[in-house]
């Protein structure tokens, strides 16, 4: 079965799609923000030569989308589906982020309902892999049933080698958790 990582994917609260070269400019838009890194362990992604390299092997991965906020219209951040750091039967969403100003709202939740409901239909499992110290997005990836496993990972980033633990959530805990039921809601206009 093949996975389609360039698809649009719509719920009323998000809309993602496939991220193009265009969408610099509007990404930048929102990225420039260093709220957004504070926390990160690439805290200078804000800086507009780290972002463009953070773009550019987003476009290069085959899987970056954008989120669009549908009321409107506006692109509000990005994330992506990802093989290059996962095992057999697994596919890793990640690098994501969002304007500030949907921050506290329900928009995360909605995009990984849409893509992990999405990614699920052909993976065994969904994988997170987080900055140890960075406790927002774990927090965030734990709220929406995602389980810490004992894996971790170290990668090289702009501003050095960061360790990264991994989070996974599997079609079992899909169907229990936050998740199922906010993509049937959104489904359900």
């Amino acid at each position: 079965m093949t996975f389609d990582r360039q698809l649009s994917l719509y719920h009323p609260m998000v809309t993602l799609r496939p991220a193009m070269p265009d969408d610099w400019g509007a990404l930048y838009a929102v990225a420039c923000d260093p709220a957004i890194w504070a926390v990160h362990p690439a805290h200078d992604r804000w800086q507009e030569p780290v972002f463009r390299s953070f773009f550019d092997a987003a476009l290069a991965s085959g899987g970056a989308l954008v989120a669009i906020d549908p009321a409107t219209g506006a692109i509000i951040g990005s994330s992506r589906f990802d093989y290059d750091r996962t095992e057999p039967g697994e596919i890793e969403i990640g690098w994501t982020f969002l304007a500030c100003s949907h921050w506290g709202s329900r928009t995360n939740h909605a995009m990984k309902a849409l893509m992990v409901g999405h990614a699920l239909a052909s993976h065994d499992r969904v994988v997170f892999m987080i900055g140890e110290t960075n406790i927002r997005s774990r927090t965030a990836v734990e709220r929406i049933g995602a389980v810490l496993t004992g894996r971790t990972m170290t990668a090289d980033l702009s501003t050095g080698p960061v360790v990264h633990v991994i989070y996974a959530i599997d079609r079992a805990g899909f169907a229990v958790g936050p998740l199922a039921a906010l993509l049937a809601a959104g489904s359900a206009r």
